[in-house]
């Protein structure tokens, strides 16, 4: 499997690791080794974001229900996550409480309380209040529910931007030196004394047609391909599934499981800003959590996925079973109608061979292995637990590139988390977000406050880059969809590896749920101008270029 000399010598980048794969782990792997002081090369086929982690329930959450199947050990680990994960971006992540009507044919109260007692104590809390019950009666979180539900529960958790995380991830681990390839492809992988050889193919984001290959000799190899790690491992890097009498698989028999996460959006059903758990008569959890301003997002399903991990979409038995259990609880009742957007994700979780597909762990699973040459594959895997995941690889690595190097994402922030830049003393994460708004707004009071509050929602402290040198509204420059101006488009091209409208309009934010069909087409009229011959990326305003 060596290469001659003339093939190493013709690679065009050379790095201590390829990570393939452009999801939150793929990314959260790549900031932890190049902030370790590693060469890091990251390539992903689509954007950044384009699937699983984009389609989440965009939930920072210990997973209450993991405790009925008896997950300890991962809802410790997730519970442990939350307040670090809330303190290190503050702009895109939050705490959200959430009611837990208690349906006495489920699980009498005692049950319920002994699970919230346990959630709140498995892992330390510094700022996240504690569950309570509460009568739903003349309560303002009861008045959108149907009358027979009389009491509830209340615990705390967190929301979170998932692919804005992943985008401050990749822009975090760019500037500490890894290089991000988006819309590249891994076609090839190939095994070598010392490392890996591998051929990347970049597509055009305009035409999808391949532009160029590049080559990469990588002394490792981390498969973060989410759903489609089971194919990199066997078909790109030749590992074959081995005959095996042991009962503990290895990596080359770990098995995904496919599980098909859906979710709608209608217009917003409540006015206050908890989100609600419900559970189905089949026993399954639905959430309906406040989105967007003007919308409720009600999700997940948990389907089993047969097809190919790049087809999916939401069925519509899937939109019929949110819109029944949702209106079980609401008095409002949701129908297929009412709906909005829908969107759906492939989760690909660890086979642990469980019967029903909500009952699949959500645990992850590190692979690493020294032949035929280093790699690493990352197995299954939350949202929550994606910096230790992250972390526990980084050390693997570290270990087959013979040399340990110290944690550090710990006490670290996203780009954007650190509102110091603005703020005297970070204290609490909510209250130094509304700070940094006030100081913000007080520094440039032409600001509309609407956009105020989403551009430090997106950005954060990286605002004050955004705003360097603008003293008006003129300066913003041209307006091409509602509140989404020149400046920031040339931002998220240059900055956020943006180059589509779906790239502007759904990931890096999602400003298409807001606009009309013309309004969408104009941002796509925009880029192609921009994109076109002879045109070069060049807007100027006071003291700023882009």
């Amino acid at each position: 499997m060596s290469s001659p000399p003339s093939e190493l010598a013709s690679a065009d980048h050379h790095c201590d690791v390829l990570v393939v794969g452009g999801g939150i782990n793929g990314v959260g792997i790549a900031r932890d080794l190049a902030g370790r002081g590693w060469s890091v090369v990251l390539c992903e086929q689509d954007d950044l974001a384009s699937h699983t982690s984009s389609a989440s329930t965009k939930l920072i959450h210990g997973g209450l229900r993991y405790l009925e199947y008896g997950e300890f050990s991962l809802v410790r680990k997730a519970l442990a996550e939350r307040e670090l994960l809330l303190r290190s971006a503050p702009h895109i992540m939050w705490p959200l409480r959430f009611v837990l009507p208690h349906d006495a044919s489920m699980r009498p109260a005692w049950m319920i309380r002994v699970g919230l007692w346990l959630y709140d104590n498995l892992a330390v809390r510094e700022f996240l209040p504690a569950s309570s019950t509460i009568s739903l009666q003349g309560n303002p979180l009861g008045a959108p529910l149907n009358a027979k539900w009389s009491k509830a529960f209340v615990y705390s958790d967190g929301w979170v931007d998932d692919a804005r995380l992943v985008t401050l991830c990749a822009m975090d681990a760019a500037e500490r030196g890894a290089m991000i390839l988006p819309r590249t492809r891994c076609e090839k992988l190939q095994a070598m004394p010392g490392g890996w050889l591998a051929e990347l193919v970049n597509r055009d984001p305009t035409t999808q047609e391949a532009t160029h290959t590049i080559r990469v000799r990588a002394r490792a190899v981390v498969n973060a391909g989410g759903p489609w790690a089971e194919h990199l491992l066997r078909q790109v890097m030749g590992v074959q599934p081995k005959a095996s009498s042991s009962s503990k698989r290895d990596a080359a028999n770990a098995h995904l499981r496919l599980v098909k996460g859906s979710h709608i959006v209608v217009p917003r059903i409540f006015n206050h800003d908890h989100a609600y758990i419900f559970q189905g008569e089949d026993r399954r959890i639905i959430f309906a959590i406040p989105y967007e301003r003007n919308f409720t997002l009600i999700g997940t399903t948990d389907v089993e996925h047969k097809a190919a991990p790049g087809a999916v979409g939401v069925d519509p038995e899937e939109v019929m079973y949110l819109c029944q259990h949702a209106s079980r609880y609401f008095r409002q009742a949701v129908q297929p109608g009412d709906v909005v957007w829908q969107f759906a994700g492939v989760r690909p979780l660890l086979d642990d061979a469980s019967g029903k597909a909500s009952a699949v762990t959500r645990d992850y699973r590190l692979e690493a292995h020294a032949h035929p040459s280093p790699w690493l594959t990352v197995w299954g895997g939350k949202l929550t637990t994606f910096r230790l995941l992250s972390e526990e690889a980084a050390d693997m690595v570290g270990r087959q590139l013979g040399e340990l190097r110290h944690r550090w994402t710990a006490d670290a922030v996203l780009p954007g988390g650190q509102l110091t830049d603005l703020i005297d003393e970070a204290v609490h994460p909510e209250l130094d977000m509304t700070e940094f708004q006030s100081r913000l707004r007080r520094r440039h009071p032409w600001l509309d406050l609407g956009l105020m509050r989403r551009w430090t929602r997106a950005y954060g402290s990286r605002v004050l880059r955004l705003l360097d040198g603008v003293t008006s509204r003129a300066d913003l420059g041209e307006e091409v969809a509602p509140d989404l101006y020149e400046i920031e488009l040339f931002y998220l091209k240059r900055h956020e590896w943006a180059h589509t409208a779906d790239d502007i309009l759904w990931r890096r934010s999602k400003l298409g749920l807001h606009y009309t069909p013309e309004q969408r087409q104009a941002v796509a009229d925009w880029l192609l101008a921009q994109a076109a011959p002879g045109r070069t990326l060049g807007f100027h305003h006071s003291g700023m270029s882009r």
